[in-house]
């Protein structure tokens, strides 16, 4: 148990909140991670854990790249024919970003594994799960998560793997084929709305060979922060396979969570707040911030192994 699970369960949410020694969305999100009755799983492919999509918009058609000690991830914007009757020349729909991009994948993943098939329907099942987790679906929020399942449709992503003297890659698009709905928004012009998606076959057998079990309840305090969802999926996969700490520098967490940020020292002081924030959802990580870099300690995993069903 950390050290704001402890103050809660001792003090209560009120008194800790009142204390001030940890930030009100510390708290907040670990109150509410230990309030939940019931949590079902989610699950996300292990290559997330290791390079993960962009937090804000990039400029249309311009690749994403990032990359951590033995993986770089590169991200393909799809196109699609512009024009109200879509007639019009080929357009880059751009890159899938920030958090709602990671919770349709979150949706697209799990279900993918539940059913055991690659072809996952996107209509009431998916709001349903939406709103569950804190993301309402109507206006602009309903708009935004509608724009990033077109970009995930449409884009293809190459993880490059480097290490123990040799090199490969993983190059397939997330979505082998999808249907799309046309919707009318406010200015009449049509608006397309993916309906259902059919995971690729390579990205699927991927997803089945190295699922990350997350629980829904630590999934919805962090829902709009996709830094802190990185980090929780990073923790996930790396803290139960670890036989001994492994201390990771400043510059390979940089490399891999600190893209928008210019300077070393600027990130150095910004990770410890999302790092605490994932652990308010992970109660069990034990994790040790250092002058050099961030000292990982072998933890009990998020789920246990035994709760673990697919299919």
């Amino acid at each position: 148990m950390g050290e704001v699970h402890r103050l809660l369960t001792t003090k209560g949410k009120q008194a800790a909140l009142e204390e001030g020694a940890m930030s009100r969305e510390v708290i907040e999100a670990a109150a509410a991670y230990m309030a939940a009755e019931d949590s079902p799983l989610a699950f996300a492919y292990s290559g997330w854990a290791q390079c993960a999509l962009p937090h804000r918009r990039t400029p249309p058609g311009q690749l994403w790249v990032v990359e951590s000690d033995h993986v770089r991830l590169v991200v393909e914007p799809g196109h699609r024919a512009s024009g109200k009757k879509g007639d019009g020349p080929m357009e880059p729909v751009g890159v899938p970003f920030g958090a709602y991009a990671r919770l349709i994948m979150l949706y697209l993943q799990t279900q993918a594994l539940r059913t055991g098939s690659r072809e996952v329907e996107l209509g009431g099942s998916w709001r349903a799960w939406m709103h569950r987790i804190g993301v309402p679906w109507g206006g602009s929020s309903g708009k935004a998560v509608r724009e990033q399942a077109e970009m995930i449709a449409r884009c293809r992503l190459t993880f490059h793997v480097q290490g123990m003297g040799r090199s490969g890659l993983v190059n397939q698009s997330i979505v082998d084929a999808a249907d799309f709905i046309e919707e009318m928004s406010d200015d009449r012009q049509g608006r397309l709305s993916l309906e259902t998606a059919k995971l690729s076959e390579s990205f699927f057998a991927q997803l089945q060979k190295h699922p990350v079990p997350l629980e829904e309840s630590a999934i919805r305090p962090l829902a709009n922060n996709s830094a802190a969802l990185d980090v929780l999926v990073w923790l996930s996969y790396r803290l139960h396979s670890l036989q001994v700490p492994r201390l990771v520098t400043w510059r390979a967490l940089k490399a891999q969570f600190g893209t928008s940020y210019k300077e070393l020292y600027h990130f150095k002081a910004r990770f410890p707040d999302l790092l605490r924030l994932a652990l308010a959802v992970y109660p069990d990580a034990q994790v040790e911030v250092q002058d050099e870099g961030v000292l990982l300690k072998p933890s009990r995993p998020p789920v246990s192994p035994k709760l673990i069903q697919i299919g």
